[in-house]
């Protein structure tokens, strides 16, 4: 990591200076200082400023806000403009714009106008990426490229004829002969068997279902094209300055990018996140993001790029954060690995189409609690020094795959599912119970992890299948989910009861799905009564669960056993009296099947199955009230102790608090409070009464 940033966490944000008058750019560093801003982000969107006409370069603007950053003691994280190119752009190549699945080709006027296939586009944001580090590589203020911005966000894929051809080139690499792809497409069924590869085209839109696994290559090809822009552009700042590292901001859980492929070509993992304020589940959805990112750099530091100090203005309706919500949500990226809390962005715009986004200097100015809350939140992470690169202590493990993601939500499915929901429910359940979590693609080494969580893995290739055998033989609790093992990797169905070689890792095997659903109401048919729409539950009885019972919802499968123990099965409906939920002892530890999706308490309950049995110590603090919503989390020998809630809540915990340096015995956290306590020895309790992440989640 670069040594300028081995002083305290890095603070500050996105800084536009552009949309400025130069007489405010002394008043913006001197804020900063005040604020405690160290580190800022320059020239996200400054490409028409930079170079207002195809090659003609203007950078007297940016030589000089860049002395004035570093005359002030403010490192820059300088970006290479490249996220949304300028109209004389757009006008000069108009191949160069996206198109959708339905062949309309999108317009310039708003940002990331560009194909990411386009020759044009990428040639072009290479001259500018090396003209950029050819000025400002020696720049005493640079500390770390910013390439391009939120690869995806709005163009995840592009579907004109550009894409097509490298498409087809991607193909014909991957699999060298076209007889090889029809094998893999399985394109004997429906006659779509091809002689050529410049027969194929991308996945636009079609009269019927579409072929799945050419669906799920277009997936992985997108995600792949926009990962060659970021690393054609890295290549060159490398050339020209090895020394400095390079960075592009993720955007959490996002569907459109395998970050997998992406991380290990990122020096510093950096996540722009912005949870709904209005939401009561956010905190366990940004816990899970933030796991993500810690897990992508391999337990490195990261950094969050961007978040809001209050309301944003993407959704139908804005709710601004309460007061304390920004520093709790700050908090907790801390303490899951973060070294950065950086935001979008450091004064609020005064024009354009995110002027309602909220600022660390915001329209009414410094006499605001926004501007309050920067202030203290920069003064205590001026005071933390010491967390950096500290490491996030991690007791287990929770399989995350963009395969299965695309996979699982294409159509023809035996019922739609959000894998998204399905993968959240079980990091919730996890954190819930005190327990911190990694997050890996399922082919990595899994031992060492006393629990293993794999929930839908819906794709699972031979390389995973083994990896959660080796686990649960080397003495691991692991919990398989519903519609695990159903497709390989070229989405061709596991014969022989599904799962594959889980079958001998779990000991059960799947005869058939029975999703939980209501009739459905066709379009133009005959209606449907309202009592069929409704999607039932079934019961769920065993003695793993509080009162013996639980409840699923959504999902059922008929299991059969070959070698497991039966933990619990269903009562009423289709499968009555069939497993629900089996276990079987594998090597030193045990392999678990559940053919159900639970309601919250009855995933609770089976974590803390898998907690007693795996023997893991949950470190966690005692609290005299568990009225309220407490996050812990251990980094170091720093215990974050995060109240989310609204209401108070008493935890006890020896140590200081190293915010106020009062004794930690008997601690108050008031609404979105924080301590961060220094502890050698935390009190153990058990994991039924430990406090949880975020408030109250829905039961799904």
């Amino acid at each position: 990591m670069h040594p300028a940033f081995a002083r305290s966490p890095w603070f500050g944000g996105d800084y536009n200076p552009e949309q400025w008058p130069e007489a405010v750019w002394d008043e913006d560093v001197d804020l900063m200082r005040r604020a405690g801003v160290n580190l800022v982000t320059v020239g996200v969107f400054a490409w028409s400023l930079l170079e207002p006409e195809e090659g003609r370069y203007e950078f007297g603007w940016l030589d000089s806000i860049l002395d004035l950053l570093h005359e002030n003691g403010i490192a820059v994280d300088l970006a290479t403009a490249t996220a949304s190119p300028p109209p004389w752009f757009s006008r000069a190549y108009p191949e160069s714009l996206p198109v959708t699945a339905d062949g309309v080709r999108l317009s310039p006027g708003s940002r990331q106008a560009y194909c990411p296939s386009s020759p044009q586009y990428r040639a072009s944001a290479g001259k500018l990426a090396r003209a950029i580090a050819e000025r400002y590589g020696k720049h005493p203020a640079v500390v770390l490229w910013h390439v391009n911005n939120e690869y995806g966000c709005h163009v995840a894929r592009c579907y004109c004829d550009e894409s097509a051809a490298a498409f087809r080139r991607w193909l014909e690499q991957k699999y060298g002969t076209i007889g090889a792809l029809n094998e893999a497409w399985g394109t004997a069924f429906w006659s779509q068997s091809y002689g050529r590869f410049d027969e194929i085209l991308p996945p636009r839109t079609t009269p019927a279902i579409g072929n799945p696994t050419q669906a799920l290559d277009f997936e992985r090809f997108s995600s792949d094209e926009l990962l060659a822009c970021y690393l054609e552009e890295k290549a060159i700042l490398r050339e020209v300055t090895p020394d400095i590292p390079v960075t592009t901001n993720f955007m959490g859980l996002f569907r459109g990018a395998d970050y997998w492929r992406w991380a290990p070509h990122v020096d510093v993992i950096a996540d722009d996140l912005y949870p709904d304020p209005a939401d009561p589940d956010a905190p366990r959805a940004a816990a899970m993001a933030r796991d993500l990112m810690r897990s992508l750099g391999g337990g490195r530091p990261w950094i969050l790029m961007e978040q809001a100090t209050s309301a944003v203005n993407t959704r139908p309706a804005n709710a601004p954060k309460a007061a304390g919500q920004m520093r709790a949500l700050s908090y907790q990226a801390l303490a899951r690995g973060a070294d950065g809390i950086l935001f979008f962005q450091w004064r609020q715009s005064a024009s354009g189409a995110e002027k309602f986004h909220s600022g660390m200097v915001p329209h009414a100015g410094t006499g605001t609690r926004v501007w309050r809350e920067v202030e203290q939140l920069g003064s205590e992470l001026a005071a933390l020094g010491g967390v950096m690169g500290t490491e996030t202590r991690s007791n287990a493990v929770l399989v995350f795959d963009w395969d299965s993601w695309w996979a699982i939500e294409q159509r023809g499915l035996p019922a739609t599912s959000s894998y998204l929901s399905l993968v959240a429910r079980w990091h919730a359940a996890l954190t819930d119970a005190g327990l911190t979590v990694d997050l890996v693609p399922g082919d990595d080494d899994l031992t060492g992890y006393p629990i293993v969580v794999v929930p839908s893995l819906f794709v699972t290739t031979d390389a995973q299948a083994a990896a959660i055998d080796a686990a649960a033989r080397s003495g691991s609790s692991v919990l398989v989910t519903d519609q695990t093992g159903i497709v390989d990797e070229n989405l061709r169905a596991r014969l022989g009861g599904y799962l594959g070689e889980l079958q001998s890792t779990l000991g059960v095997w799947i005869e058939e799905f029975w999703p939980l659903t209501g009739a459905w109401a066709r379009p133009g048919g005959i209606p449907v009564a309202e009592s069929a729409t409704i999607a039932p539950t079934v019961s769920v009885r065993g003695g793993v669960f509080a009162g013996g019972t639980s409840t699923g919802a959504e999902w059922t499968e008929a299991l059969h056993l070959h070698d497991a123990e039966v933990e619990a099965v269903f009562e009423g409906g289709a499968l009555d009296g069939w497993p629900a939920l089996t276990r079987k002892a594998r090597g030193e530890g045990a392999a678990w099947y559940l053919a159900t999706r639970l309601d919250r308490d009855g995933r609770a309950a089976l974590v803390e199955r898998l907690i007693a049995e795996s023997g893991v110590r949950v470190e966690r603090p005692l609290s005299g009230d568990t009225g309220g919503p407490v996050e812990s989390v251990r980094r170091g020998d720093l215990l974050f102790l995060i109240n989310h809630g609204a209401s108070p809540v008493v935890v006890e915990v020896d140590g200081t608090d190293v915010l106020s340096g009062a004794s930690a015995r008997g601690i108050t956290l008031g609404q979105h409070d924080v301590a961060v306590v220094a502890v050698s020895v935390v009190g153990e309790r058990s994991p039924a009464t430990a406090p949880i992440v975020g408030a109250s989640a829905q039961n799904a």
